[in-house]
């Protein structure tokens, strides 16, 4: 739509302060300036007999191919408000744990948090994976597990008043993760970490799993010598024969014996 408006008295050459008040004269409405374009300037006064004073163009819709320039435009522009300047080990708090993928899938370890608070528990246990992310090891989880529900009955008085009681619930919440092909020292590692930094409220129980190589039996054969040798000084205080050095007949020994605590009788 193309809006030419057409003034009588200023026709012919008019100074330029006569323009400006023109152009003010025929602003656009708000919800158009933005698609408006006003052609004014210092060679109007000498096109002033063939054309307007201020020609004033408005679309309500703008082309396909400046839609496109547009958004491509916008586009570097809304990457740029995306991307964070934080560091990534501070940006990672606000991001889902990371975690590392089983190559086997041989359970190492399975720890179980236990608490009376969702809140606690859901933090802690994002700590644990984050922790065993850094460690090297595999985790999986948090598993939901069912919830262990307690119930007390308590009289609130005397036995005769037996229809006064109180009831009392405890919900106890639990969480599972599980470690796989976790090597056992760092497994152990990890659990001693969680527990140095152990929070308030929070219960830990773990199963842990150590496997050896096959073959164990001819290790053990192997190992049974040296073994023998660090007992055998163990082994003299426990038996019921022992080396009785300095004395020659033990017989002899337990007749001085009983002659010392007789007082020679």
């Amino acid at each position: 739509m193309i809006i030419r408006p057409v003034v009588r008295s200023l026709q012919g050459r008019a100074p330029l302060a006569t323009l400006r008040s023109a152009q003010s004269v025929f602003q656009p409405l708000p919800q158009l300036r933005r698609n408006a374009s006003v052609t004014t300037g210092p060679d109007a006064a000498s096109k002033a007999s063939t054309t307007p004073i201020a020609r004033i163009t408005t679309t309500t819709e703008a082309p396909k191919d400046q839609k496109k320039a547009k958004a491509a435009a916008a586009e570097p522009e809304e990457q740029e408000v995306i991307m964070s300047r934080m560091p990534r080990s501070l940006e990672a708090l606000y991001l889902q744990p990371l975690r590392r993928e089983a190559e086997y899938g041989v359970p190492s370890c399975d720890l179980q948090l236990r608490s009376y608070s969702i809140r606690n528990l859901e933090f802690f246990c994002d700590f644990a994976l984050r922790a065993a992310y850094y460690l090297g090891l595999p985790a999986f989880g948090p598993v939901p597990l069912p919830r262990m529900i307690e119930r007390w009955t308590v009289p609130k008085s005397h036995f005769i008043f037996k229809k006064s009681q109180e009831n009392f619930e405890r919900v106890t919440l639990r969480r599972l993760i599980q470690i796989k092909d976790g090597h056992p020292e760092t497994v152990q590692l990890w659990l001693a970490f969680l527990q140095k930094h152990a929070y308030y409220g929070i219960g830990m129980k773990a199963n842990v799993w150590e496997f050896s190589k096959l073959g164990v039996s001819k290790a053990m054969d192997e190992s049974k010598s040296e073994v023998e040798k660090l007992l055998e000084t163990r082994w003299e205080h426990l038996s019921h024969v022992s080396d009785m050095k300095g004395v020659g007949n033990f017989e002899d020994f337990l007749a001085k014996e009983r002659l010392r605590i007789s007082g020679g009788r």
